[in-house]
């Protein structure tokens, strides 16, 4: 059985042992495989701004990886809420980025979770006018600055 097969059937046992009615897609992303839940319950899945499918996610992962300790890490979406939420982060933080550069305040995005900052942060590798911190620590969710670069001075 692959990673993703075994996946897929730890997931649709935890979600049948929680009471829920759904299938399950497996799609292809950049960040490897992902299991897409369909459910009339899909809100009780999501739970309050994604906390529940992140759960859901971490559970499956660890469920696998203690059977297959080098399986690849699987994503869980639910009603592609996390592509609708990965793609609303890009909008806000191009429009961030933008308003760091055209005044020079640094600006604090809300608290994010590990994948999202990656995800900032990658957004912002390429942006020559701004830079991105996130603060040491043991959180789960942080902050992350957004800084204009300092202007090279122009030579006359």
């Amino acid at each position: 059985m692959t990673t993703v097969e075994s996946a897929t059937k730890i997931l649709d046992t935890m979600l049948g042992h929680l009471g829920f009615i759904a299938t399950i897609e497996v799609h292809e992303s950049d960040d490897g495989p992902c299991l897409q839940i369909h459910s009339a319950d899909s809100e009780a899945i999501i739970g309050h701004e994604g906390d529940r499918l992140d759960d859901i996610q971490y559970l499956v992962n660890r469920i696998l990886r203690r059977h297959s300790p080098n399986a690849e890490r699987i994503r869980v979406d639910c009603e592609f809420f996390r592509s609708i939420q990965e793609d609303q982060l890009k909008e806000e933080v191009t429009r961030v980025a933008e308003r760091v550069s055209a005044t020079g305040n640094p600006f604090q995005l809300r608290p994010l979770n590990a994948y999202y900052r990656r995800l900032v942060h990658h957004i912002l590798a390429e942006d020559s006018r701004v830079t991105s911190h996130s603060p040491q620590g043991e959180e789960r969710l942080k902050r992350i600055t957004i800084s204009a670069k300092p202007k090279p001075n122009a030579t006359p």
